[in-house]
């Protein structure tokens, strides 16, 4: 059977909705934070040198960037058609190749020929080091594209906040770029200390920022749900992190050949503007918006949608919550890829259920994609619990119809 063939096979078994298999990336340089639902014996089981497995991304059509030891279509988000009693897989982005606007919209795939963006959940242990994403021009320099990425902390993810819930963002208002340039230039000389030209937030389940890229962050330990542009391109420029330290190579990856040792280049690679902003909380904090204006209007049509990333035209996200014992049908301008974070019952032609625990390489009924006529069309939901709510994440491409509507 064809890549072609699986593909079509695939959205008509599912009735405009693809099912994803759970795709599951390491990475060497992270502890697992242990709150992806993967099997406790599972964390590790690409093998140590690896590292541990502490993000599953979601409707992926970008390979993960792991170095020299990344394996095949690592990173890459899986279609799964169920053939009788066997299943077939193709990536997602041969899918996409195959059906093109079928899938994801005309408007996506004339404009970019692709699906631009994916989402992920990120979950440490403890804080990333100071790193940044290159902002266009400078990924460019290297044949990728930027990546501004935003942040939501599921509350169903996060019984527990691990080592340390805040995150260092951009840098203190009056700082030079002197003063970050002499600590690139200690990087190998042990800690570089560049988080004291930073500031710590605490941050809150249920609530979430926006991180364009060129900004410096550190990503403190919450499982964090991640909306972004479909790239991988990182630098990072704190040398020591929660007693790790980390390899020099991490501080010039994504940095042209000629440029690596160009400590200054590091400096213009940020925008300095955006790390010294006096008002960043007022400029990247997200609190989520309600598409309804009052709890009655939720009970009247039986569901909440919120909005959890807004703040930027590369992706938005949206909560959904179905009320218990509720049937809904829940219409969208755009496809979307989801994630079941609570609750069971039924999406379209597809179960849904949210799994306690998975295994690695196990399957699942908790991740799809919806196309886009399918999303127009509306996307009927059944939620049979008399109890507990069904609350899924929804990640959205560029400028979203809705979301232009509603924020542009």
């Amino acid at each position: 059977m064809t890549t072609s063939q699986i593909a079509q096979d695939a959205l008509v078994q599912g009735q405009g909705i693809l099912r994803l298999a759970p795709n599951w990336v390491p990475r060497s340089f992270c502890i697992p934070g242990r709150r992806l639902k993967l099997h406790p014996d599972d964390y590790y089981a690409l093998g140590g040198e690896r590292g541990g497995i502490d993000e599953r991304w979601f409707s992926s059509a970008t390979p993960a960037d792991n170095g020299p030891l990344t394996g095949k279509n690592e990173g890459l988000s899986m279609v799964v058609f169920q053939d009788g009693s066997s299943s077939r897989q193709i990536t997602l982005r041969d899918a996409i190749d195959e059906l093109k606007g079928e899938i994801i919209g005309h408007r996506l795939w004339d404009e970019y020929g692709k699906w631009p963006a994916y989402s992920k959940f990120f979950d440490n242990k403890g804080p990333l080091p100071h790193h940044i994403h290159q902002p266009d021009d400078y990924a460019a320099k290297v044949g990728q594209l930027g990546k501004p990425e935003a942040y939501y902390f599921p509350p169903q993810m996060n019984n527990y906040g691990a080592d340390f819930p805040y995150t260092f963002f951009g840098c203190e208002p009056g700082t030079t770029k002197d003063q970050i340039l002499q600590c690139l230039k200690n990087f190998t000389k042990g800690d570089n200390k560049i988080t004291n030209f930073s500031k710590a937030y605490r941050l809150d389940p249920g609530t979430g920022w926006d991180v364009p890229a060129g900004i410096l962050h550190a990503p403190g330990s919450l499982c964090t749900f991640e909306p972004q542009r479909a790239s991988d391109v990182f630098a990072m420029y704190q040398s020591v992190v929660n007693h790790q330290v980390v390899p020099e190579e991490l501080l010039w990856k994504d940095s042209p050949e000629e440029k690596r040792g160009d400590y200054e280049y590091l400096i213009e690679v940020l925008d300095w503007e955006a790390n010294v902003d006096p008002n960043f909380v007022e400029n990247h904090f997200m609190e989520p918006l309600s598409i309804f204006s009052s709890a009655q209007e939720i009970q009247e049509n039986g569901y909440d949608e919120k909005w959890i990333a807004y703040r930027n035209t590369a992706y938005s996200a949206t909560e959904l919550t179905v009320l218990p014992g509720r049937t809904v049908t829940v219409k969208n301008a755009a496809c979307y890829s989801l994630i079941m974070m609570q609750g069971h019952g039924a999406l379209g032609a597809w179960p849904i259920e949210t799994p306690t625990m998975i295994r690695f390489g196990q399957l699942t009924h908790d991740e799809y994609f919806v196309t886009e006529s399918t999303a127009r069309e509306g996307v009927t939901i059944h939620n049979p619990s008399r109890t507990d709510p069904i609350v899924m994440l929804k990640t959205f491409g560029p400028e979203n119809p809705d979301w232009v509507a509603a924020f542009a």
